[in-house]
């Protein structure tokens, strides 16, 4: 009897002891770290360590609100990083195409660089061609924010202010800018924009990660599975810039109502991925109403077993695959950017809108409060 005996109390101290550690691991506490990331001209650079209760990790710094690496676990539950990225600040500063940065103030493109507001004509840089591209040459992603990190009942945060004032880069009014990144106990990682003008303007920003869930860039996206909430996108002419009109996705490559891989058919003879050189275009999203946070998007990869939710207040969402790396950017760890290692997955208001009087409005007056969030949620399969 006593063998016996003391093999049951084995295996209730084993039992006892699995559900204390698992106590734990639900218990652990999140954390945040401040480290000095660099200077950029004669401005310090921190860069901001924040984890979860489950484990989960993002890095971001507070030069132009840079999401520098986010690992979340796979079908395993082995943290793993899924966003590309580089080492150092100078890196963002003399190489970046928007790696996982904040854009504004204008996230996409403006037609020619100039908008209308009120019968007087703005002129903004165009820096993409003949167009303006996510606020110009120096927009919200190369400036240094100021930070201070927080404890919220969902999870850690950091949150980030700047004041982009009267005629920076075109733009009129000044325009205090609040935006706040949470990384939840439920691996999301939550975007809180909120800004404010003392005159007239326009608003409309985005975050600008570039995601790969299998490798963080080692290999190519193509075999990511997408479903989009969407029934229309805005189709774009050569220059990328919206016609105004709206098209319909059923029976095209757009069409992504159903689950698709993105590689399935991004080479498909069709005149808006010929302009786009792949997927480069704003999808519009399926609302009940205005400016409701709802569901935008899904992406698995079947590898890791990762998923990746987009929620978001916006009525558009911008996917946009990885067309223009080209194997000249080395990232972290020594990894070579190649031509769609990566997608990026932009919630906003739809390109060139202040032209498009038909679009959703983002001009924003003083006395009113510009509000966008933004969910990329992570679980697995």
């Amino acid at each position: 009897m006593r063998p016996i005996r003391s093999i049951m109390w084995l295996v209730l101290y084993a039992v006892i002891t699995l559900a204390v550690s698992g106590w734990a691991a639900e218990d652990s506490e999140s954390s945040i770290r401040c480290e000095k990331y660099g200077t950029v001209g004669e401005q310090d650079v921190d860069i901001y360590t924040l984890t979860n209760s489950q484990g989960a990790e993002a890095r971001i710094t507070n030069y132009g609100g840079t999401v520098v690496s986010l690992k979340v676990p796979d079908k395993n539950g082995e943290m793993g990083d899924v966003v590309l990225g580089f080492e150092s600040v100078e890196d963002y500063v003399n190489h970046s195409p928007y790696f996982g940065c904040l854009i504004g103030r204008f996230g996409n493109r403006i037609g020619k660089g100039k908008f209308t507001l009120d019968g007087k004509e703005y002129t903004l840089a165009q820096n993409n061609d003949e167009n303006h591209l996510h606020g110009g040459d120096k927009g919200f992603d190369k400036k240094v924010w100021d930070a201070k990190p927080m404890e919220t009942e969902e999870g850690p945060a950091l949150e980030l202010k700047y004041v982009s004032p009267d005629g920076e880069e075109g733009y009129p009014g000044t325009l205090s800018v609040t935006a706040v990144y949470t990384l939840t106990n439920d691996n999301s990682l939550k975007v809180d924009y909120t800004a404010t003008t003392d005159q007239k303007t326009i608003c409309n920003l985005t975050h600008h990660s570039y995601f790969n869930l299998k490798d963080a860039g080692k290999t190519d996206m193509l075999g990511h599975s997408i479903m989009i909430n969407s029934d229309n996108i805005v189709p774009v002419d050569g220059t990328l810039i919206p016609t105004g009109e709206l098209m319909p996705v059923a029976g095209t490559p757009f069409d992504f109502t159903t689950s698709h891989t993105i590689g399935e058919r991004i080479e498909a003879d069709n005149e808006q991925l010929k302009f786009g050189a792949g997927y480069d275009h704003t999808f519009v999203l399926k609302k009940d109403a205005p400016g409701e946070l709802s569901f935008a998007a899904r992406v698995t990869e079947p590898e890791t077993g990762r998923v990746m939710e987009v929620y978001t207040t916006e009525p558009g969402m911008q996917l946009y695959s990885g067309n223009f790396l080209d194997g000249t950017l080395t990232g972290k760890g020594g990894v070579v950017y190649q031509r769609r290692s990566a997608f990026c997955l932009e919630p906003q208001h739809y390109p060139d809108s202040p032209n498009k009087p038909e679009f959703p409005s983002t001009v924003l007056n003083p006395g009113d409060t510009y509000r966008n969030t933004i969910v990329y949620k992570f679980s697995t399969l």
